[in-house]
């Protein structure tokens, strides 16, 4: 099955933008996605030597590998390290094309996270503005490395910005992230959804999660929101060790139905989309108005103990559970599809 690959990196995260110039006989689906080069031996060290690359398609199926999007900028900066996952949308009435993203620094690695954008006219060109926008407010987010700076385990999770216009209210950005909260039983950081609004995509005003109760899972990353068939959804990403209570491998993409943009999430309702063997999963919407499902190859289903595999999935035929509580998958194989009832 065809997906975007590469031969001498790995792929990993992504997120997909369609170019509404672009017309349809055109390659205009732009993905944007993290990759480094298989040569550094270990796929851990990956993360350290991230990259933006870019590529565009017609299909989502073929792929035609372009210049890389972004790379890490010159110390000081919030990634002059490596730069991490995000996302892209087009404010015609702001000029153009905004891509989030998170980055790491070598004054703290990977321990500490933040978020900035670039700004482009064509998806092709980037240009970065200056600092970092959506900061962490300690009112409602654990920043662990600020609260214990010696410890060597701390890390400020503050990371996987996606960013979605408001259907209702003119203008209105919001924006979900990867973040930790108090437990609101034990006080201990737990996973949460993460929660910023803007007018102007440059000035955000950081407001409480979004989670009805958070404390379901360790943390959810790489939040995304989308339509599917007229409904929204939210789909994030939580492998088995971060699932307290779940057995190993018992992790994967999920996803829970949610009312619209910022609105209230119940994260315990949550159903699996996958298997562990896929992971950071995203919905495109096509040009009919129908949905595909697309995500990266986290284990080899024929040896899920070995090192991890990378390249993006072939786009995969995505509707509602029969229930109503999350989303399913229509046409994949099965060993990217969760098999213990109780968890999918």
């Amino acid at each position: 099955m065809s997906g975007l690959d590469l031969a001498d990196d790995w792929v990993w995260d992504f997120w997909v933008v369609d170019d509404p110039a672009a017309a349809n006989a055109d390659e205009h689906f732009h993905a944007f996605f993290l990759h480094a080069p298989r040569s550094l031996g270990d796929p851990d060290l990956r993360h350290e030597h991230a990259r933006v690359g870019h590529a565009v398609s017609r299909d989502l199926t073929d792929w035609r590998v372009l210049a890389a999007a972004l790379h890490p900028q010159t110390a000081p900066a919030f990634d002059d390290l490596a730069t991490w996952t995000g996302s892209t949308v087009h404010a015609e009435a702001l000029g153009g094309w905004w891509m989030f993203t998170s980055g790491i620094t070598h004054a703290t690695g990977t321990r500490v996270q933040r978020i900035g954008v670039s700004r482009s006219a064509d998806l092709i060109t980037w240009t970065r503005t200056s600092g970092t926008v959506m900061e962490l407010d300690p009112r409602w987010y654990v920043d662990q490395v600020a609260d214990d700076p010696g410890s060597p385990t701390a890390e400020t999770h503050w990371r996987d910005p996606f960013v979605v216009a408001d259907p209702t209210v003119a203008g209105l950005w919001h924006a979900y992230i990867t973040a930790k909260t108090p437990h609101p039983q034990t006080a201990e950081p737990t996973g949460a959804i993460a929660h910023a609004t803007s007018y102007d995509l440059e000035s955000w005003e950081v407001g409480p999660p979004l989670d009805v109760e958070p404390g379901r899972f360790d943390q959810l990353e790489v939040i995304s929101l989308d339509r599917v068939d007229g409904r929204w959804v939210l789909i994030f990403s939580v492998l088995g060790a971060q699932v307290p209570g779940a057995e190993p491998g018992e992790g994967g993409v999920w996803s829970v139905p949610v009312a619209g943009p910022g609105a209230p999430v119940d994260t315990r309702l949550a159903t699996r989309l996958t298997s562990e063997r896929l992971y950071v999963g995203r919905t495109v919407r096509l040009r009919d108005g129908s949905s595909r499902f697309l995500a990266f190859v986290n284990e080899d289903h024929r040896d899920p103990v070995g090192p991890f595999v990378g390249g993006l999935t072939p786009p995969l035929r995505v509707g509602w559970r029969t229930d109503g509580a999350g989303l399913r998958l229509l046409d994949a194989p099965d060993h990217w599809l969760p098999v213990r009832a109780g968890l999918g």
